[in-house]
C-alpha cells in the first residue's frame, strides 16, 4: 500500500490446488496446499488457451454482459440502472471460492462466456501468468480517477492493467447480548464464550485460515507462522478444545443465522455481519466486535476474463460502477469499503447506517494483517478438516 499510513492488503503468492472441499470466498490461504506447486493455475498454460476475443475499443456496447462474482456482492439498483442506460442485460453467476472460479476458467480455456470476474488479489498474478485474465483498456474507464490512489497500484497488478479494486474487508465476530450478557472484546473473549455461554451455539467461518487465526490472534502469534510447535498447539486447540463447542461452519451467517438467531456467537466478515444485523427483527440484540488484538485483511478486484464475449459492455460497466453515486450505493448494499476516494465522507453525509462496521480507524487497520502462502498450507487444511470432523460437521 504505498508509503502512507494506509491499508496493507494481500501480498503476492503461489497458488496450488486443494483436495475437493467446499471453500469460502476468503479461502485463498486454505486453498493452497497438499499437492505442491502444480495446481489449478499451473495446469493451465497460456499456450493451451484459445485465441483471446478482441478487446474493447470504445465501439458499440453489446446487448449482454456476464459477470462471475461472489453472492450478493452488487447493489441490484446499480445493475438495473446500468441496463436501463446502456441496454446491456446483465447476467450474474456466483461462486463460493476463488478456487471454484479459477477451475471454471481453466476448464473453459477462454470460452467460459464470462466477461467480468472478481478474484481476490492474491490470485491475480497467477491468473495473469496462466492466461486467464485480459488487459483492461483504461482509456475506456476514466472514472478510475474517482478511486483512492491508496487502492490502486497493488503489488499483484502495479499498473492496474488487469484489475481494479472492488471492495476490501476484515474479520471479527458477533454475539447475542440476550444470551451473552458480559462484554466481549477480543478473540480470547470469543474462545471463552464459545466454551461457556455459547457452547453448542457457536459458528465459525468455513475457511481454514481464519479458523486457525482465532488461536494465533488470541495468543499474539503471527498467523502466517510455519513453526511446527505453533502448528501443533493450534491443532490441539482447534480439535480438542474448540471443536466440541462448534455448532456450524458458516461463512455467511448474515444471510440466515443472524436474522434467525440460530446461533449466539458467530465468527464473521464485517460486511456480512452488517447485513445480518440490519435484517434481524431485533438488531439491538447483536453486538459486532472487530477481532482483537489482531485479525485479517483481504481485497477483491474487478477483472476481465480472457475470451470475454462482451468487452465493450464490460468496460462500460466498470466505468459506470466507479461513479461516486454508484460506489455509494455499493457500499450501502454490500457493507464493504470499495476504495473510492471520499467514500467514507459520502457515506456519512448520506446517513448510511452502521458505518463503524464498514470503515475503520488507522489504529484498527494497524491490527489487520494480510495472509501469506507458506509451506504450512497443507497442515492448515489438515487442521481445518480435523476440526470439522471433531465437531461432527
Amino acid at each position: 500500500m504505498n508509503d502512507r499510513n494506509s491499508i496493507r492488503i494481500l501480498a503476492d503468492s503461489t497458488v496450488a490446488p486443494l483436495v475437493r472441499r467446499q471453500l469460502t470466498r476468503r479461502g485463498f490461504i486454505g486453498a493452497v496446499a497438499a499437492l505442491g506447486a502444480a495446481g489449478i493455475l499451473t495446469a493451465c498454460s497460456p499456450g493451451g488457451s484459445t485465441t483471446p476475443a478482441p478487446g474493447a475499443t470504445g465501439g458499440e456496447i453489446e446487448g449482454d454482459l456476464s459477470i462471475y462474482s461472489w453472492g450478493e456482492y452488487d447493489a441490484p439498483e446499480v445493475v438495473e440502472a446500468f441496463t436501463n442506460e446502456f441496454g446491456a442485460k446483465v447476467t450474474m453467476d456466483t461462486f463460493a471460492s476463488n478456487e471454484e472460479m479459477i477451475a471454471k476458467l481453466v476448464a473453459a480455456k477462454g470460452t467460459s462466456g464470462y466477461d467480468l470476474v472478481v478474484p481476490t488479489g492474491v490470485f491475480i498474478p497467477q491468473m495473469i501468468e496462466n492466461g486467464l485474465l485480459a488487459k483492461l483498456n483504461l482509456d475506456l474507464i476514466p472514472n478510475i480517477e474517482h478511486m483512492d490512489p491508496a487502492f490502486l497500484g497493488r503489488a499483484w497488478d502495479p499498473n492496474n492493467e488487469y484489475s481494479i479494486c472492488k471492495a476490501w474487508g476484515t474479520t471479527g465476530f458477533v454475539y447475542d447480548k440476550t444470551v451473552i450478557t458480559r462484554e466481549l472484546k477480543t478473540w480470547n473473549d470469543f474462545i471463552d464464550a464459545a466454551q461457556n455461554e455459547a457452547s453448542g451455539q457457536t459458528s465459525v467461518l468455513d475457511d481454514p485460515a481464519p479458523l486457525g487465526g482465532i488461536y494465533y490472534w488470541a495468543n499474539g502469534i503471527d498467523w502466517n507462522t510455519t513453526d511446527p510447535a505453533d502448528l501443533d498447539a493450534c491443532e490441539n486447540f482447534l480439535v480438542n478444545e474448540l471443536a466440541p463447542h462448534i455448532a456450524a461452519f458458516d461463512s455467511y451467517p448474515g444471510g440466515a443465522a443472524i436474522p434467525q438467531a440460530s446461533h449466539v456467537l458467530m465468527q464473521v466478515w464485517n460486511g456480512d455481519a452488517r447485513i445480518g444485523i440490519q435484517e434481524s427483527p431485533d438488531p439491538d440484540r447483536w453486538q459486532w466486535v472487530l477481532g482483537a488484538p489482531d485479525t485479517e485483511l483481504w481485497m477483491d478486484n474487478w477483472a476481465l476474463a480472457v475470451g470475454a464475449p462482451h468487452p465493450e459492455a464490460a468496460h462500460a460497466f466498470l466505468n459506470f460502477i466507479l461513479t461516486p453515486e454508484n460506489q455509494l450505493a455499493q457500499v450501502d448494499y454490500i457493507g464493504y469499503d470499495t476504495g473510492a476516494a471520499g467514500i467514507r465522507e459520502a457515506a456519512e453525509e448520506a446517513g448510511l447506517e452502521m458505518l463503524d462496521m464498514v470503515f475503520f480507524e488507522p489504529e484498527q487497520v494497524e491490527t489487520m494483517h494480510e495472509g501469506k502462502v507458506t509451506e504450512a498450507q497443507a497442515r492448515i487444511v489438515e487442521m481445518w478438516n480435523k476440526t470439522k470432523a471433531a465437531a461432527g460437521a
